[in-house]
């Protein structure tokens, strides 16, 4: 037997607003919205032992719900964390070929997180996790228009005017992307250095972007999402923002676009011209210097 939302009986009452119970669980760090209606699908979630059929069933609270059988606690304050994905990684939790994901590196007294978008195997640099599947909605949303930055070392030639023509996007085999910020940092020999910036992040664009320029990309790291940047934090470790940052922060989300305009923190500059790959970026040679701009947000450090 299964419960359905009932229009004609009040929701249940605690004080709060009632929701979606795909919402809450999300909020509460559960899965993300989608893998709860997976779950929902599968009968793994219940109130008060009733197994639930959809996931627009509304809720005040998450008494009496189960997962698994298993009580979910309500949600708790929602929490970021920075994470220098090294590149080998594959940010999901599992992966049927055995290969390693973040969740065999990450600390292990670290509460349950889910990462916000993706890096891709190869690619490295700053990784948002977060406890509140909310939050990472939030994040990803195209619309909430939340700045990305990407520095690229990729083989061939492109010349700044190519570069700046991304502003106004391009079209890549029926795939439409958004106006990107480039600029050439350098050239190291048959090698340049390209400073990306981007507000959609679909799945592969800037290794996409670049190479339909003739480039072929090398090296991929990911500086910076919003105002949270990986700065000189070590390959592996984590780190949390402060939480009346991460309110601050959530607060300019309500606002279309505002997302990177809590803090505006430059992405690191190029490298030295003998830079090598142990001294990018914040190596012990090689750390990048910091443009002039507001203090970045603070994190409290996780190794």
């Amino acid at each position: 037997m299964s419960q359905k939302p009932d229009p004609e009986q009040p929701p249940r009452t605690s004080g709060r607003e009632p929701q979606r119970i795909a919402k809450l669980l999300a909020r509460a760090g559960v899965a993300s919205r989608r893998e709860i209606e997976r779950m929902i699908e599968a009968r793994r979630i219940a109130i008060d032992g009733v197994a639930i059929e959809t996931p627009a069933t509304i809720v005040t609270s998450l008494h009496g719900v189960t997962v698994d059988g298993k009580p979910v606690s309500a949600p708790a304050p929602a929490r970021l964390f920075l994470y220098h994905k090294p590149a080998g990684l594959l940010t999901t939790e599992r992966d049927p070929k055995g290969r390693p994901t973040i969740y065999d590196k990450l600390p292990r007294d670290l509460p349950r997180v889910v990462p916000v978008g993706r890096l891709d195997l190869n690619t490295e640099g700053l990784l948002l996790l977060t406890t509140d599947g909310e939050l990472k909605r939030e994040l990803e949303l195209p619309a909430t228009g939340v700045e990305r930055a990407y520095r690229a070392r990729a083989y061939g030639a492109v010349s700044q005017t190519q570069l700046e023509d991304l502003i106004e996007g391009v079209e890549i085999e029926g795939v439409r992307y958004g106006s990107i910020d480039a600029n050439l940092e350098r050239r190291t020999g048959t090698n340049v250095w390209i400073e990306m910036r981007l507000r959609e992040g679909k799945n592969r664009e800037v290794r996409r972007v670049l190479e339909y320029l003739g480039l072929q990309v090398n090296r991929l790291i990911r500086t910076a999402y919003g105002p949270f940047i990986l700065d000189d934090l070590p390959p592996g470790e984590v780190g949390e923002v402060r939480q009346h940052d991460l309110v601050a922060f959530r607060n300019t989300l309500k606002k279309p676009n505002a997302g990177s305009r809590l803090i505006e923190k430059r992405a690191p500059s190029a490298p030295r011209p003998n830079a090598g790959p142990s001294e990018l970026p914040g190596g012990r040679r090689g750390r990048p210097r910091r443009r002039t701009g507001a203090p970045p947000v603070k994190t409290k450090g996780k190794s």
